[in-house]
């Protein structure tokens, strides 16, 4: 037997906490890295990721499978998630602006991966929300456009024109 139906069954039996051990394992590194590239930040990417698995673990009745897949449904939490993130106020300074201090890393290689970093973030951010959105989903969740489409209610020909337009876009401005 697959390990997919067996995970796929506690949506139709109450969820054990070992089920949904094997979800958050399977779909951590994509919601991490939706919240890395959306954000730019590495220690809110895992606050944000914490919080989307601890309420999709409270919600987890809500689930329905005859709707959605669940890593749309998952993705759905993360996204808001996001949107709430943005519409709290923020005074507090980024662990990560300080931790380098205490890297082993070579000076040059933490100041020239740290630059990198903020130059795609800088990049990132002049970017439209959308585009923003759908570049996060594909490159830092690892999402195929049609999956991207189903979560964005876009059709599949339409994410994929906005991604190419937006990486061709993040590609001139880099190389300026």
């Amino acid at each position: 037997m697959s390990a997919q139906p067996k995970l796929l069954s506690w949506f139709v039996t109450p969820a054990t906490e070992a089920d949904f051990t094997a979800l958050y394992q399977a779909e951590l590194p994509r919601i991490y890295n939706f919240f890395r590239y959306r954000l730019g930040d590495g220690s809110l990417a895992e606050d944000l990721t914490s919080e989307t698995f601890e309420k999709a673990w409270k919600n987890r009745e809500r689930y329905r499978r005859d709707l959605a897949a669940f890593s749309t449904w998952l993705f759905t939490i993360a996204r808001r998630v996001a949107t709430d993130h943005y519409r709290r106020p923020h005074a507090e300074v980024s662990i990560d602006d300080i931790s380098h201090l205490a890297d082993e890393a070579t000076p040059e290689g933490t100041v020239q991966e740290h630059d990198e970093l903020a130059r795609l973030s800088v990049l990132l951010a002049r970017l439209p929300e959308r585009e923003r959105e759908l570049v996060a989903l594909k490159y830092g969740a690892g999402l195929t456009n049609r999956a991207i489409a189903r979560l964005t209610g876009l059709s599949e020909s339409n994410v994929g024109t906005i991604l190419h337009r937006a990486t061709q876009q993040l590609r001139a401005e880099w190389e300026e």
